[in-house]
């Protein structure tokens, strides 16, 4: 019984000790909590994957009724902003300008092909950005199937219309899709980058020599590193929710508890990867480094968080099955839109724990009481 009293006093002087540490530290309060509020505001409201309100030159060769219903179904849709010209050589040093992402061309014998056998109209995207030029080109088709249904001669024909109805984002918005992967980013950063650097700035300070004349054992100390940077960690956890919640309305339509759960257990694996690298690495610019290289990137890049991993190489695809990321996205993403899938949540929940107690093993075992 001693000494486990024993053992839990030394923890709790070497957890108060590290506490002081982070909060004397600025570059820890940034990074844990001034760094996830960045984060949210910079996701939140400078990056979108929407394509909104797009600019698009209309040239119209008709002037008939008919070109100019089309041209105000346009102007009556939300996902774009139609501007006049005169010719088609204006549309297009428009374009070249930038100052237009796309040409609709209406022909001129438009109104009399439509009445005979069908017209057509051309649209031109700029291709440069290859997703929005899709997302563009699906857009157009919708204000040209507007039109076309409230044309009683196109009504009275039995046309047959196509009713579709988004799942799991009803509300076309890229705050849902982006809102779970900042979770799993900032508990990143928070988790690897910040423990990566604790054990590697003892050694460089020269306190770890001091700490090892202590009846201190490496899993005490460990657990006193780990501590403090869960704590940090759930409040970056805690911010980017409330953030999701109430800036941007993302709906959770999973059980809060699973959600709280999936995040404790990535946020250990992110901890055990950065005290792993810490405790191998004795400097801080190198752990660091390394951590950025191994955490940060592969979560930002290769998780699914902005990517479709599908459309990725096979050989770049497997190495994702080697990223926690990747699963902690998965995760986060199914219990935000999607709901307590079973399957999905403790499939991905079971590898991320295996991971955290890998991680935990291997550092405790890379974790010895010497200076060499």
């Amino acid at each position: 019984m001693g000494n486990w009293q024993a053992k839990w006093r030394r923890i709790w002087a070497l957890t108060r000790k590290e506490s002081r540490q982070v909060l004397r530290d600025p570059s820890s309060v940034a990074i844990g909590i001034v760094f996830p509020l960045m984060m949210i505001l910079l996701f939140g409201y400078g990056i979108s994957l929407d394509v909104t309100r797009v600019t698009v030159a209309v040239v119209d060769n008709d002037a008939s009724s008919d070109s100019a219903a089309l041209v105000g179904a346009f102007r009556l849709s939300p996902n774009f902003v139609v501007r006049t010209t005169r010719s088609m050589s204006e549309a297009t040093g428009l374009m070249l300008d930038r100052q237009v992402d796309g040409i609709l061309q209406i022909p001129s014998d438009f109104d009399r092909r439509r009445h005979a056998d069908g017209a057509d109209v051309q649209i031109i995207v700029n291709g440069s950005d290859a997703n929005q030029a899709r997302i563009m080109q699906a857009y157009a088709a919708g204000p040209v199937a507007a039109w076309s249904a409230a044309d009683p001669s196109v009504a009275s024909s039995g046309a047959v219309m196509v009713v579709d109805r988004l799942w799991f984002n009803e509300a076309d918005d890229s705050h849902y899709f982006l809102v779970p992967g900042l979770i799993v980013l900032v508990m990143t950063i928070i988790g690897a980058f910040l423990t990566a650097m604790v054990v590697a700035r003892e050694w460089e300070r020269g306190t770890l020599e001091a700490l090892f004349v202590t009846p201190m054992r490496p899993g005490e100390f460990l657990v006193s590193k780990f501590i403090p940077y869960f704590a940090l960690g759930m409040i970056g956890f805690a911010l980017c929710f409330l953030a999701g919640k109430f800036l941007f309305h993302v709906p959770l339509r999973g059980s809060m508890l699973l959600l709280c759960l999936a995040s404790i257990v990535y946020l250990v694996v992110a901890l055990g990867i950065g005290l792993l690298v810490s405790t191998l690495v004795k400097s801080q610019f190198l752990a660091s480094q390394l951590a950025m290289l191994l955490t940060f990137l592969p979560a930002m890049m290769l998780s699914g968080f902005i990517y479709d991993l599908r459309s990725m190489p096979v050989v770049i695809r497997g190495i994702t099955y080697a990223l926690p990321a990747r699963y902690a996205v998965t995760l986060l993403q199914t219990l935000y839109l999607a709901g307590d899938v079973d399957g999905v949540i403790w499939l991905n929940t079971g590898v991320l724990a295996l991971m955290a107690a890998l991680l935990i093993l291997a550092t405790r075992l890379a974790t010895r009481k010497r200076l060499a």
